[in-house]
């Protein structure tokens, strides 16, 4: 064997941390594993150049030339991945572009813009993602320049299940307009079934710009495909994986309220590779059960043969595997109310009605409404009204280091419960909970680039996640043991029951007892009890209890001054759950700790934690 020879310096050296990160990355690697870095490293070298390309888009002595500029802000990656395809095909057909994230765009040069593309998600209540808060903000505030010479195009992306679809991109087209600026595309609004929209609506935008901009690419390079970046694998959203199960363990004692499933899939052969903090995403089928309540409910016959989009399947199988029977959205509202004349079903689809909308969304599924307002349905017409069922998005619950890299975890709460007289179920949940040992999941890997742990290893770690919302803390808990990380690690967990809900407790004892965990901090709610646990644990089981009701957002300001402490020392914050109640209530608790123990103003504390965003020591994966 070669004696393995040490490379000699580059004329461009990297620092002592990155080199140090490189080499810890480098140890123990084969050398076909080498080489894939090295590949990978390359296509990233060549991604980077583009972007600078674009980032400059003119040349030296001309920065007013018109270009195309496409910003996006994305929480799970949808907007992202459409602006990359966007970018790709402008580039191909030989405009000038510039592709660049929300909160990386320097706000000054929005006034000598000729020509903006916007591609931003809403989330929960209309919400901005993070990424895109200050540049909304910016927007709507009174150091928002006027506009008279940009052209610009909205595309919002959203879900019609919520109340409020769409509506940060309703927002920014509405003032851009405002502003002076003139649309050189209509507003598009995607429902998660973002391609029906998205891909005519870019066909249509990118055509409008090319007309106004020019071309500077030979036409046989207009219809080029460009790959921006380094392929996953050969499998993704469109073509998953189908991974075996390797263990299916209900978490939580028998008479917990809701069942949770550990879950952990084989990813052998997939090519698939993932980080802590990305998700995995999992088509469902939905349950038997409820695809039976829907046929008796309209007197269909599943084996009925029905055409759409040129695709013939039976009937049970278009409502089993490919159209949506647990979100309710405004769409079928519309159909139901059309298909059955009701004038109750119509009246709450009016603007003035919009409170009892939002509640007919968060108490009924569609079955609910099918039965209550009856209505004569052909097969084919539901299957039109129906929405494309879409995969549901898991935060990783393990980290490569620590299970292998053919390996991942999720951590699963199945949505069932009585409604209106009769069970309900959620989709992907009651798929996963249902899946034996060696049944298949198609899965594939969603990256979410923006809740990653701090690449300095001796950054402290802040971690904020009740529920299922712990998962992903698991796998940073993981890998910072197995890369021996030098910074403390402090989560916050909280749920209903200490003795029915404390999920993977055991592991976190552990943890506690080999260091790898400092400080754990737990609210059970319904126990009337907050516990607080610090390294080493206070007494055998490891956990002391007090008799107060407590929830999370509550503990952090219990130890907000610690924690204020641990921030202003670098620590990096993360929160993980549900984005409409839980986040909100942890945000404004993070406010009342900087008022509380930093000496801040409510303004400036909030322009703190905005500042946190920014720097991305403050993240969120929310959903």
């Amino acid at each position: 064997m070669n004696a393995l020879v040490a490379p000699e310096p580059l004329p461009i050296a990297l620092s002592a941390e990155k080199s140090a990160l490189l080499a810890r990355l480098a140890e123990g690697l084969a050398a076909e594993e080498l080489y894939w870095v090295a590949a990978w490293s390359a296509a990233r070298a060549g991604q980077a150049q583009r972007g600078v390309r674009r980032a400059e888009a003119t040349p030296a002595g001309a920065p007013d030339a018109p270009r195309l500029t496409i910003l996006y802000g994305s929480q799970t990656g949808n907007a992202k991945r459409l602006a990359e395809q966007f970018a790709s095909r402008g580039e191909a057909a030989g405009l000038p572009v510039r592709l660049v994230r929300a909160d990386a765009y320097p706000q000054r040069e929005l006034a000598k813009e000729t020509h903006l593309l916007v591609v931003i998600s809403t989330q929960g209540d209309g919400e901005p993602p993070d990424d895109a808060r200050g540049f909304v903000e910016f927007l709507a505030g009174k150091r928002a320049p006027r506009l008279p010479g940009l052209r610009y195009a909205v595309l919002g992306l959203g879900d019609s299940s919520y109340p409020r679809f769409c509506a940060v991109g309703r927002q920014l087209d509405q003032r851009l307009a405002e502003l002076g600026a003139a649309r050189f595309a209509p507003l598009g609004e995607a429902d998660v079934d973002v391609g029906a929209v998205a891909t005519p609506w870019s066909a249509k935008a990118l055509e409008k710009a090319r007309e106004a901009l020019g071309s500077t690419a030979p036409a046989a390079a207009r219809s080029a495909t460009v790959h921006a970046l380094p392929s996953r694998g050969t499998h993704s959203r469109e073509q998953p994986f189908a991974a075996p199960v390797l263990a299916n363990q209900r978490i939580v004692s028998r008479d917990s309220e809701r069942a949770v499933h550990h879950i952990e899939l084989s990813l052998e052969g997939s090519g698939l590779r993932y980080a802590p903090g990305d998700a995995l995403g999992v088509w469902p089928v939905n349950p038997p059960a409820l695809v039976a309540q829907w046929l008796q409910a309209l007197h269909l016959d599943g084996e009925q043969e029905v055409v759409h989009e040129g695709r013939s399947l039976p009937l049970a199988q278009w409502l089993s595997r490919e159209r949506e029977l647990t979100r309710l959205t405004r769409a079928f509202v519309a159909a139901q109310a059309a298909a059955s004349g009701h004038a109750d079903l119509m009246r709450v689809l009016r603007k003035e009605n919009a409170a009892q909308f939002a509640e007919l969304l968060d108490s009924h599924q569609p079955i609910d409404l099918l039965r209550r307002y009856r209505a004569a349905w052909r097969a084919e017409e539901l299957v039109a009204a129906l929405r494309p069922l879409t995969p549901r998005l898991y935060s990783i619950a393990s980290s490569p280091r620590a299970v292998g890299e053919d390996e991942v975890h999720l951590t699963a709460a199945k949505v069932e419960y009585a409604a209106f007289g009769v069970p309900h179920w959620g989709a992907a949940s009651a798929f996963l909970a249902a899946q034996e040992e060696d049944a298949r999941v198609p899965v594939f890997i969603e990256a979410n680039d923006r809740f990653r742990l701090p690449a300095d290893d001796a950054r402290d770690v802040i971690m904020i996640g009740p529920g299922t919302g712990v998962a992903p803390f698991r796998a940073f808990v993981q890998d910072r043991r197995e890369t021996g990380a030098r910074g403390r690690n402090w989560l916050f967990f909280g749920n209903r029951h200490f003795t029915r809900d404390f999920l993977y407790q055991v592991e976190w004892q552990e943890a506690l007892k080999n260091g790898s965990l400092h400080r754990l901090d737990l609210a059970f709610s319904r126990d009337g009890g907050g516990i607080c646990v610090k390294s080493p644990p206070m007494d055998g089981r490891g956990f002391a209890q007090d008799a107060r009701k407590t929830y999370v957002q509550d503990r952090l300001r219990e130890q907000g001054r610690e924690l204020y402490a641990w921030l202003q020392g670098g620590a990096h914050l993360y929160v993980c759950g549900d984005a409409s109640h839980m986040a909100k209530d942890v945000h404004a608790a993070l406010i009342d700790i900087a008022v509380a123990h930093g000496g801040h103003s409510p303004d400036d504390a909030r322009a703190w934690l905005a500042d946190l965003l920014t720097q991305g020591r403050y993240a969120r994966d929310v959903y």
